[in-house]
């Protein structure tokens, strides 16, 4: 007996920009592959995929990107086992085993370089690939939501109790006086969660909620009727939000409230944020931190 198809079997992960604002690292080295801790950004990703079920999950890279992803998640280096194994050390390989036992299937594309720049363009390089399904993920690398569940499986669950839903987004409330660095959520009239439109960095005191909406979405095929070269918005882009706007104004946008912490890995700054607080919480050498800020201000 043919087992039932999922509803939400694939997602998209994006890194396929220039990462401008860590060169030059990134002239070599992907951003989602800074570390937090010894794992890549792209590996939350992964694994918060993982946790929703998702079955193939694509990576749209840049060019130079692409055999740095393929080579982190299907290379077994062999090599490097057959060492730590002759030195009595076989458990530290057990990380590279995690990462090969993955349960879906990665594939690793670029980005249709005939598409016009913008954030929205990796998405639609993927197209061929959520064709034919009934809903997919779309994760932007920027975004790392720590906590139990993750956003991933909380947009899958999201969707399995609203299949009606056209799409739905993540978001988190942030403080007012921030508000004016974020897309915040305006809702429909009379409703507390379907989306009207994202308003992009409104002034403070003018915003219409403090639900800041991030790149954490699930949407439909039907998305790429605006996500094309001919939909471009400001400073001629192709823009995500703007795709999303669309079928709002058709359709139904549901909001969920992530049940984590989102934070960004956009810039050096909230990169570093973002680092410190995983070390601080998940590795063994995080009590020690503050013991060494002291002593750097000490010295």
């Amino acid at each position: 007996m043919q087992a039932e198809k999922k509803p939400v079997r694939k997602a998209i992960i994006t890194d396929a920009g220039f990462a401008s604002r860590y060169l030059p690292v990134t002239k070599t080295l992907p951003k989602a592959m800074l570390p937090l801790g010894n794992k890549p950004i792209m590996q939350f990703m992964v694994e918060e995929c993982v946790e929703a079920g998702i079955e193939e999950i694509i990576i749209v890279a840049t060019p130079e990107g692409k055999p740095i992803y393929e080579d982190y998640f299907h290379n077994s280096v062999i090599r490097i086992k057959k060492q730590l194994s002759q030195q009595g050390k076989e458990e530290r390989y057990e990380p590279v085993q995690h990462i090969l036992d993955y349960p879906a299937k990665i594939t690793i594309i670029t980005q249709d370089e005939s598409l016009p720049y913008g954030n929205g363009s990796p998405v639609a390089s993927a197209q061929k690939y959520v064709e034919g399904e009934e809903a997919f993920l779309v994760i932007y690398s920027d975004d790392v939501v720590f906590g139990n569940p993750g956003d991933a499986k909380t947009l899958v669950d999201a969707y399995a109790a609203h299949p009606e839903a056209d799409a739905i987004l993540m978001a988190q409330t942030v403080a007012k006086e921030v508000v004016d660095k974020y897309g915040i959520i305006s809702f429909k009239e009379g409703s507390d969660n379907e989306l009207d439109n994202i308003i992009e960095k409104p002034d403070l005191g003018s915003e219409p909620s403090q639900l800041a909406s991030y790149g954490r979405y699930l949407l439909k095929p039907s998305i790429f009727e605006y996500l094309n070269p001919s939909s471009t918005g400001k400073d001629g882009e192709l823009w995500t939000v703007d795709a999303i706007t669309e079928v709002a104004k058709r359709g139904k946008v549901l909001i969920e409230t992530t049940k984590g912490e989102w934070m960004t890995t956009g810039d050096p700054e909230n990169y570093f944020r973002a680092h410190l607080k995983y070390v601080l919480e998940k590795e063994k050498y995080g009590g020690k931190v503050l013991e060494w800020l002291n002593e750097f201000k000490s010295s």
